[in-house]
């Protein structure tokens, strides 16, 4: 990943408490994986920065290389890496999604 990039990805991660890179936007998730992070926020009623990987084939690769993550999407919490879809959906039936975003669960 070259430093822009780099660059880029840290100032969306530390600019929005809370940060999901996707395929598609949260009005038009492009995956199945992606809908189901965008349906957790939704349910949550957390505000959310979406950052769509298609529109923009370094970053989906630069983002993959930031977090030492291999998939899509990506949620960011207060500039803390959260995981893919399993694990936010985990966290979400847990309620420690809900606690970390300070959301009612």
């Amino acid at each position: 990943m070259n430093e822009a990039t780099r660059q880029r990805i840290e100032n969306l991660v530390k600019k929005n408490e809370v940060v999901l890179f996707m395929k598609g936007t949260r009005l038009f998730p492009q995956c199945g994986f992606s809908a189901t992070v965008v349906e957790v926020l939704k349910r949550l009623n957390v505000s959310f920065h979406d950052v769509n990987v298609l529109s923009d084939p370094e970053l989906r690769e630069g983002i993959k290389v930031f977090s030492s993550w291999p998939t899509i999407p990506q949620l960011y919490v207060k500039g803390e890496f959260i995981g893919g879809c399993d694990i936010v959906v985990d966290l979400f039936e847990s309620g420690d999604l809900a606690e970390r975003l300070g959301a009612a669960a």
